[in-house]
């Protein structure tokens, strides 16, 4: 479904990747694990068409989309939910979640998929003329994943979801991604709660220094002495 292939990036004349190469098949939870900066976010940065690709690039289905526009590559079907979720917080929900399905062939689909993610959400059913800026934190986030739900997304990139949230609203984010995962949704999770991410993925990349390290089933990567070393502290 997508595949990466030596990719390197820039911010102007710094290089943030270095020949990074990663596949996602349809239907898979792939997770991208790393310390702060190692580069994760430019990746999927780059992915989004947000972040120059100097070298290398990605296929998806087996066309090229290096150079595409970011919008383009949303109608395509590559939908990111940032890091900091990134909403409209002097909107109410609804109207984030509109935002959503901006993009027309989205939008032919609003109620439907507006329906869709009540269902998967329906704490913001009750919060839907509700102004995004006061909701807490893992409200938020739920309304940030279901703003790209309403893209009807093929993939699903995901920075850092659980970034800031309690305990309790990080683990209801995790369950909601790996339900999606069953639902037959490809996801890409970027994440530094090691723990929990290789717990509900398939596979797994270690990113270090612009570059991929370790890669390989999920459960090997949380099991390596490596991975429990320099990310559980074990």
């Amino acid at each position: 479904m997508l595949l990466v292939e030596n990719l390197a990036a820039a911010y102007g004349t710094l290089k943030s990747l270095h020949g990074v190469s990663l596949e996602i098949a349809a239907g898979e939870l792939v997770a991208l694990i790393g310390s702060n900066g190692a580069g994760k976010t430019t990746l999927l940065n780059a992915i989004s068409g947000l972040v120059p690709v100097v070298e290398g690039g990605f296929t998806w289905e087996g066309r090229r989309l290096v150079g595409f526009s970011p919008d383009r590559i949303c109608r395509e079907g590559i939908i990111q939910v940032p890091e900091g979720r990134k909403l409209f917080t002097r909107m109410t929900v609804e109207e984030n979640l509109e935002m959503g399905a901006y993009a027309e062939t989205a939008r032919k689909h609003l109620c439907e998929s507006r329906e869709m993610v009540f269902e998967i959400f329906p704490h913001l059913a009750k919060r839907r003329r509700q102004i995004a800026g006061s909701l807490s934190g893992g409200e938020q986030q739920m309304v940030a994943l279901a703003r790209a739900l309403m893209a009807r997304p093929r993939l699903l990139m995901l920075d850092e979801p659980s970034l800031g949230l309690a305990p309790n609203a990080a683990a209801n984010i995790f369950q909601v991604i790996a339900d999606l995962n069953r639902r037959g949704l490809t996801v890409l999770l970027v994440s530094q709660e090691i723990q929990e991410t290789l717990s509900i993925a398939g596979r797994g990349y270690v990113l270090e220094n612009g570059r991929i390290a370790m890669s390989g089933p999920a459960a090997d990567l949380l099991a390596d002495p490596r991975v429990k070393k320099s990310y559980l502290g074990l």
